[in-house]
């Protein structure tokens, strides 16, 4: 029997995967997102920056920049449930800096955003919800808040389709 991994091991692989897999998407970067991990449950982070307001004179932010936001969290949460036994398994071990190690990222198909209410000059959330996972396509939902979560902003359905160089998700989710 071989003793469990430490678990500030296991956790600094699981940083260092995550880290990895949004930094193949470099816009995340420049738009000011990133991600807070609790387990395998991921919230995206849209940080505040004035480059994102669309209409100055309420301030509200930029329906693109939102719509990039509710993409990005979509695309790094799918790849993130798709790499997970991988990962635990040690299997995947994506690093960043190194494009051979990271997972493929789904192509997007189509996205439908619905603008809920005017998003304000501050931080934003978002969490989503894989609504299909087969071999060649994904479905995927997002809901996105700033200051309550029951007070959505936006939300998004998104269809992608597959990397085929991964299984699908366990029980087709």
């Amino acid at each position: 029997m071989t003793a469990p991994e430490p678990v500030e091991s296991l956790r600094r692989r699981r940083d260092d995967a995550l880290a990895a897999i949004v930094q193949g998407i470099p816009y995340a970067a420049w738009l000011g997102v990133g991600f807070d991990r609790r387990g395998d449950e991921l919230t995206a982070v849209l940080r505040y920056d004035r480059k994102q307001i669309g209409n100055p004179l309420l301030p509200a932010l930029h329906g693109g920049a939102i719509a990039a936001f509710l993409e990005i969290a979509a695309v790094v949460h799918l790849t993130w449930a798709r790499s997970w036994d991988g990962m635990e398994a040690g299997r995947i071990i994506p690093r960043a800096g190194d494009p051979d190690s990271l997972p493929r990222l789904p192509k997007t198909i189509d996205i439908t955003i619905d603008y809920l209410r005017s998003g304000l000059a501050r931080d934003a959330y978002a969490r989503a919800r894989i609504v299909r996972s087969g071999r060649r396509y994904a479905s995927v939902q997002v809901e996105a808040w700033q200051d309550n979560r029951d007070r959505l902003f936006a939300q998004a359905t998104c269809h992608f389709l597959m990397p085929q160089d991964q299984p699908p998700l366990p029980g087709g989710k």
